[in-house]
């Protein structure tokens, strides 16, 4: 028991590349903090609902999240009592994708043809949305396009994200497989191209032999990349970042660690990220290139600050957010700047 009481903290991750899903993996977190005499409780393998719903708006007191930004930028736009405390850069796959017989082939050919967006039911912030929605407007801009020249289409949801971690259609896996839905409606003819990304991005692709009409994760403007998932945000409660700024310092000291692990081993990591992906080793390496292990560190660089405001302000324009706020309101120093030779994204 820790001298003002805290036993545990809550914490989370997506199931994405993380230096927080690394730490946890090689036991650097639960021996971080259980010097301090506190155990982590995971918020989003809760059985209970309530609890797996602070994984998209960050509700519980004495908790950390690491992993894609808009649920944590739309929770600070409710009001939500959170601070920013590092960012990690890691690219991956992102493309546009159509079937063979279409005629589209290149970006240009989008114009005037249907593109399937996902839209999920009201509540949690439909963030796949979100992230597909940019993914279109930074392809259509690398021909002089805007969102205008193409024919959105809903590909309408009926079950919310949480309720896609859930029951017997899950046949014994953890969470669904992304791009059901979507790939469906390319198949029944009801659009024409769709987006994907990532790990389970690549596998549709491959499943159903799709045209990649343009790919851009690594695209060297980092306008075109910042998504989603790039960069990726660590975010923790007031109550932790202002009353255990030592906790947050275990925390920081096992990403660290981990970073550190990465770098020194690289095929060891692909390995990792594999199995917190649920997904192949040779997805990875397809999905996130063959340098990931230098791509999990953290930082709070001001180019990196600038991204994630860059996304932030696509999210107010778009209708994501409750209310604008400002980015350097949210960043809190303090923390990381305790470290003089710290990781980098």
């Amino acid at each position: 028991m820790t001298s003002n009481g805290i036993s545990e903290i809550w914490y989370t991750r997506c199931p994405v590349p993380t230096p927080v899903g690394l730490a946890a993996q090689l036991g650097f977190l639960e021996e971080g903090f259980g010097r301090e005499g506190v155990r982590l409780k995971s918020i989003i393998d809760s059985p209970d609902r309530t609890i797996r719903q602070s994984h998209f708006n960050h509700t519980l007191d004495w908790s950390f999240r690491h992993g894609g930004n808009v649920p944590p930028i739309r929770a600070r736009s409710e009001g939500r009592k959170t601070r920013l405390v590092g960012i990690t850069w890691t690219d991956e796959f992102q493309a546009i994708i159509a079937l063979p017989g279409t005629g589209i082939k290149s970006t240009a050919d989008l114009k005037g043809r249907r593109f399937g967006i996902a839209r999920r039911p009201e509540g949690i912030v439909d963030f796949m949305r979100a992230t597909a929605l940019k993914g279109l407007q930074s392809a259509l801009s690398l021909e002089g396009l805007a969102l205008g020249d193409v024919e959105i289409i809903d590909i309408a949801l009926a079950d919310s994200v949480l309720a896609t971690q859930e029951g017997p259609s899950l046949f014994g896996l953890k969470r669904r497989q992304a791009y059901g839905e979507e790939i469906a409606a390319l198949l029944r003819g009801e659009v024409d191209a769709i987006y994907v990304k990532g790990t389970a991005g690549i596998n549709v692709a491959n499943l159903i032999g799709a045209v990649q009409v343009v790919e851009f994760g690594f695209h060297p403007d980092p306008k075109i990349r910042i998504n989603s998932g790039s960069p990726r945000v660590l975010t923790v409660d007031e109550l932790l970042a202002d009353e255990r700024p030592d906790l947050v310092q275990r925390l920081l000291e096992a990403i660290y660690k981990a970073s550190a692990w990465a770098e020194a081993h690289p095929d060891e990591t692909r390995r990792f990220v594999a199995r917190e992906a649920g997904a192949t080793e040779e997805q990875v390496l397809a999905a996130n290139g063959p340098d990931i292990h230098r791509h999990l560190g953290l930082g709070l660089e001001p180019e990196l600050v600038e991204a994630v405001g860059h996304y932030k302000n696509f999210l107010r324009d778009f209708g994501f957010l409750a209310a604008d706020f400002d980015i350097d309101d949210w960043v809190d120093r303090r923390h990381i700047d305790a470290f003089p030779a710290r990781a980098v994204a």
